[in-house]
């Protein structure tokens, strides 16, 4: 029977099609905060900025409130920037259309939101070509070998050959580094071709890559999510098969992976035999059900003592019943096994929305010790449950030696360590040099510092609070001599550009290290230091001299780069000292601003 020109079959066709798409949407309207929701597309930005930089422009100087910014990997020149609400949403594309930035003319829209990954991919499964290609894609590879895939993706190659790839990939990001400068600083053009028939096609030194000492079981933090195995149906601790952007929750268990440790998986079995019993099901990212969310795992190979953080979602459970979680958590790493296995500190938290500073929720002490100590170049260092520790323990001895090989510091030497996180590089350096000044965002990790100071018996060493672009000016003040060496070991994402600017501006840091687990990601730090002098960057421009790669991330594609940069000698008329008085510029030491960040450490 027909309608018209359309058919009964084609109107319940299209009826599907509506309701298959409206499903994949479904997730904007289920509880809970969705970044996808009220989310805009930026276009048109310049070709280098920082995520730093922008926020500042979009929320202190054009007073709008971002929740949310999602660059994509591959381009920088457009971006998705998400809010709390449509009136958000429709100021910011009021102030950014049309806003010029950096000599740039921005364009901003609104933009759909994603569909979920979820709902798409079982659409796809449906569809009979869809279930041809999984089955092909999935015949030859067992669970075991998808999940190394997907955490250790060179767990099956060679390790000699790991490191070749490595160190071509460096090379690489050192290259693009190189020929930006060469397109900025045009009076140094020939200068750097000179160097580059010295250096195999660079402008300064690449060392051979480090090896780690360690290249199976070297993790000493591991941060686990507790979901359902696809193959069991089991509540099961282990790592994600894929991202829930590519339509993937399974958890795997990680007993087969060769980067984590054995005392780390009986750690993990542990608890899995604890979330199992407890009658609560895993939190569920598809519809915000359920409990369990993940586990930390912290294990000191020095002294084999390990350290769990349960993390869970409360959904409605009542104090009460919290309280009974935390005593049965309590009971179950007091056993005898438990014992065995080295447990020796338990904490507990609560998932929240992500916050930072001192909204970030704290993890809760439950039983045992209440830190682990761990050991880099004969020193020792106490581990808190936030505290920031390289990952691993004994590639950090290589990581360290290189950096102070580098900085050919002396003991007249003063080290300025930004980013010191819980005061691991600036101790190391502390036998080598005159003074060590500190400075760091969290609190509670300058705390750790400051013990880690006491607890090796080091007396050069001072720990600030605050933000790096804060106070830097007023740490460098301290510093005395006329040999200044800042160290620099920042997130991920990099220093902030004030800063850069500050060091750049202060004449008496001749030589700067800085040390990186995401080279690419630093590259525009590493341009700012080496341009020619500015406006704003008035000082002489720090030239990278020799970098090393060292392999901290074995059988990953990650690896750390240590660079040194020296400050050009050539005097700059506008060269000038920017250090204010120190009395009035160092915060207390209990303000509690970020600089170190946790995921740092995430590789």
């Amino acid at each position: 029977m027909a309608k018209g020109n359309v058919t009964v079959s084609e109107i319940k066709t299209e009826e599907n099609e509506n309701s298959a798409v409206s499903e994949e949407y479904a997730y904007l309207d289920r509880g809970g905060f969705s970044s996808e929701k009220y989310k805009i597309e930026v276009r048109g930005l310049p070709k280098f900025y920082g995520i730093a930089e922008l926020k500042k422009l979009m929320n202190q100087k054009l007073s709008l409130n971002t929740s949310k910014i999602k660059r994509p990997k591959n381009g920088s020149h457009w971006l998705y920037a998400c809010f709390q609400n449509d009136e958000e949403r429709t100021k910011a594309i009021e102030a950014l259309n049309g806003y010029s930035w950096k000599g740039k003319t921005l364009i901003a829209e609104v933009a759909k939101p994603a569909p979920d990954p979820l709902v798409r991919k079982r659409k796809q499964e449906e569809d009979s070509n869809g279930q041809e290609k999984k089955k092909k894609e999935d015949s030859n590879k067992s669970q075991e070998e998808r999940l190394a895939d997907a955490t250790t993706p060179y767990w099956n190659v060679p390790y000699d050959e790991q490191l070749k790839l490595k160190e071509k990939e460096i090379k690489h990001i050192l290259m693009k580094f190189d020929n930006e400068i060469w397109k900025i600083a045009k009076e140094r053009r020939t200068s750097i071709e000179a160097q580059r028939k010295n250096h195999n096609g660079l402008s300064f030194e690449l060392k051979p890559i480090q090896k780690s000492p360690v290249t199976e079981g070297y993790r000493n933090k591991c941060e686990f999510t507790v979901g359902i195995d696809e193959e069991t149906k089991l509540p099961t601790v282990g790592f994600r098969l894929g991202s829930y952007a590519t339509g993937t929750v399974a958890v795997a268990p990680i007993q087969s992976l060769i980067h984590i440790s054995e005392p780390t998986k009986k750690a993990v079995l542990l608890f899995q035999e604890f979330v199992r019993a407890s009658g609560l099901a895993p939190f569920s990212p598809a519809d915000y059900s359920g409990h369990w969310r993940c586990l930390t795992v912290r294990h000191s190979h020095h002294s084999g003592d390990i350290m769990l953080i349960v993390t869970m979602h409360p959904q409605d459970l009542t104090p009460e019943g919290l309280g009974k979680i935390k005593k049965e958590l309590a009971e179950h790493f007091s056993s005898d096994e438990s014992v065995a296995c080295n447990v020796k500190s338990v904490y507990f938290e609560l998932f929240t929305k992500r916050r930072v500073g001192e909204d970030a929720a704290k993890p809760e002490y439950v039983t045992g010790a209440t830190h682990i100590v761990d050991t880099i170049l004969g020193r020792q260092f106490r581990i808190s449950p936030q505290a920031f520790f390289q990952i691993n323990t004994a590639g950090a001895d290589i990581l360290y030696q290189s950096a102070i090989e580098l900085s050919q510091v002396t003991k007249e030497s003063t080290i300025v360590d930004i980013c010191c996180g819980t005061g691991t590089i600036g101790l190391c350096f502390a036998k080598h040099c005159g003074k060590v000044l500190g400075l760091e965002l969290i609190a509670e990790a300058v705390k750790d510092a400051k013990a880690n100071a006491e607890l090796n018996n080091i007396e050069n060493c001072e720990f600030f609070t605050g933000k790096a672009e804060d106070i830097l000016p007023s740490v460098l003040a301290r510093a005395t001599g006329e040999d200044i060496i800042a160290i620099v070991d920042p997130p991920r994402a990099g220093l902030h550009t004030r800063a850069v600017t500050q060091l750049r501006n202060t004449k008496k840091v001749k030589r700067l290290i800085y040390i990186s687990c995401s080279p690419a990601s630093a590259v525009k730090n590493f341009i700012d230091l080496s341009r020619p002098s500015s406006k704003t960057l008035r000082g002489a421009p720090f030239l990278p001299v020799r970098a090393v790669p060292v392999d901290m991330f074995p059988h990953t594609k990650h690896v750390e780069l240590a660079i040194l940069f020296e400050r050009e000698e050539k005097s700059t008329p506008d060269l000038v000292e920017t250090t204010p008085q120190v009395e009035d510029n160092i915060p207390n030491e209990n303000v509690n601003v970020e600089c170190k960040n946790e995921n740092h450490v995430s590789i």
